[in-house]
């Protein structure tokens, strides 16, 4: 049922740019079509509605989603130069993407050619690369993704890289190496978003030392909310304020709900029983359709708010965006099932008492800022 703000919502989202943080379409369509990007963009008609993903563009437009940061993934399980490779043949999938469906979407690589894209009426559509080891140890590999317009990446996934300690994985650095840090400056030089999600903790704290420029958390939520390693801690949290910075809270179910996170890591010990590793995401997701174990909690739009109402609490109203990771979950809370439900989520904060001023805020131009920030601080340094 809509809520009493969620008209309120749909008219703000009409003259607003949403912009939401993370979505792993383009990993999905992989996964449909194999990796050849041609037969991964021609197997699915995102034309129309379709079931078995969280996203088309049909639900895009009915959730008001006017930037989309696609994530241009790669699963741990590339390293090297196959990690290279899949990255390149990610981003080709979302310059196809743009190609095959001209009218709706549009590559954005800079501030002002989002905020183009939107008044066109076109989704904006950035990429953003997910996992650090996708660069090889290479800073030219780096300046070259920043080229081909890849405007964030998260420095881990779930595993550590030779370089920066993941909060998933046992820590061998305390942080960042001298190497790392060198990744952050270059990512200051050339204009590309540091994004914070899967790090661990002593990782946000060096990049936030050392970033000259505005990080992000492009999907991640918080620990003091609900106790999981990939969430963020009140201190980071609150360090945002000096930064710049923007986390953008993530629906990712048990990332929201403490009780997901009890019946996830019940999945862990299982998997680990049976000798299996509870990162492969691939490897859980297959575990959890055959497992004995007791039903998948429901997370809730509800709990989602909770975490919202904390980080602006803690980190500020300036400093707060979304990040849903739809399609890239198997299942998401009730009432945010997929990319057409933002316009619920902004009702219900406004029945909450939050200004349409605030939810304009959290739905998009906080982001914008900290992109615009970001390409100001590299023209700074060249």
């Amino acid at each position: 049922m809509k809520s009493a703000g969620f008209d309120r919502a749909v008219a703000l989202l009409s003259t607003t740019q949403l912009a939401d943080g993370h979505n792993d379409l383009p990993w999905a369509l992989r996964q449909i079509g194999g990796p050849d990007p041609a037969a991964a963009v021609g197997s699915t008609d995102l034309t129309v509605v379709q079931p078995g993903l969280h996203t088309d563009i049909p639900r895009l437009r009915q959730g008001g989603v006017g930037l989309q940061f696609w994530s241009v993934y790669v699963p741990c399980q590339f390293d090297g130069h196959s990690a290279v490779t899949a990255v390149l043949e990610q981003i080709e999938v979302v310059y196809r993407l743009a190609e095959r469906y001209p009218d709706e979407l549009a590559i954005a690589t800079t501030a002002d050619e989002a905020e183009a894209a939107f008044r066109s009426g076109r989704i904006a559509s950035m990429l953003g690369a997910e996992g650090g080891h996708c660069i090889a140890e290479s800073l030219g590999v780096l300046a070259a993704l920043r080229r081909l317009g890849v405007r964030y990446m998260t420095l881990t996934h779930n595993l550590n890289t030779p370089w920066a300690d993941s909060a998933t994985d046992d820590a061998v650095h305390g942080g960042l190496t001298h190497f790392g840090r060198a990744v952050v400056r270059e990512m200051n030089r050339i204009g590309m978003m540091v994004d914070l999600s899967h790090v661990a903790p002593s990782t946000m704290r060096d990049a936030i030392e050392t970033s000259q420029a505005p990080v992000v958390f492009t999907h991640s939520s918080c620990r003091n909310v609900n106790d999981h390693v990939r969430n963020v801690p009140d201190d980071v949290l609150g360090s945002l304020k000096a930064n710049g910075g923007v986390c953008m809270i993530t629906f990712v179910p048990s990332f929201v709900s403490p009780s997901l996170l009890e019946w996830d890591e019940s999945v862990k010990s299982s998997m680990e029983a049976e000798g299996l590793d509870y990162r492969d995401l691939d490897a859980r997701n297959k575990f959890v359709e055959h497992w004995n174990g007791p039903a998948e909690p429901q997370a809730t739009l509800d709990e989602v708010v909770t975490h919202l109402d904390h980080a602006r609490e803690v980190a500020g109203i300036d400093h707060i965006g979304l990040g849903g990771d739809y399609d890239g979950v198997t299942s998401l809370p009730e009432g945010l099932e997929d990319v057409s439900k933002y316009p619920a989520l902004l009702g219900a904060l406004l029945d909450r008492g939050w200004s349409e001023e605030d939810c304009a805020k959290l739905a998009g131009r906080n982001a914008l800022r900290v992109l615009r920030a970001t390409e100001e601080a590299a023209e700074r340094q060249y």
